[in-house]
């Protein structure tokens, strides 16, 4: 995170958002299992593949302006293989469809999706 920066992003939102929704998710277990049969259905590899999905929803978070969306979606994306180059590139229409807020949330989309995938080549290396 940039040093004076109280707005967190990347695996730092997830953090701070995953014991919360444990508790809420204990409260209301069916609501979050339907959405997880949403979630599963909607990036299932099909005419889109998964990589292009995920790039679709993490420009979505930023028009959103969705931290944990972000996060989430960042996180998919590197998993799914998008590149930085092609990250950079999704977040770069938000601007021409959100306009200013695109650009404050844009940047933390794309230092969220580098942070995870700097997390995925430094395991890729060790392991």
């Amino acid at each position: 995170m940039v040093a004076g920066m109280e707005h967190a992003h990347g695996k730092a939102v997830q953090d701070a958002i995953n014991p919360l929704a444990r508790n809420l998710r204990k409260a209301i277990p069916d609501t979050y299992a339907g959405f997880a049969q949403v979630h599963k259905a909607a990036m299932a590899e099909g005419a889109l593949p998964v990589k292009t999905k995920e790039l679709i929803a993490l420009a979505i978070a930023v028009i959103e302006q969705c931290d944990g969306c972000i996060a989430s979606h960042a996180r998919g994306a590197v998993r799914a293989g998008a590149t930085r180059e092609e990250a950079a590139e999704a977040i770069g229409v938000t601007f021409l469809m959100g306009g200013g807020p695109a650009t404050v949330y844009g940047p933390r989309a794309y230092d969220s999706f580098c942070e995870f995938a700097d997390a995925a080549e430094a395991a890729a290396t060790d392991g």
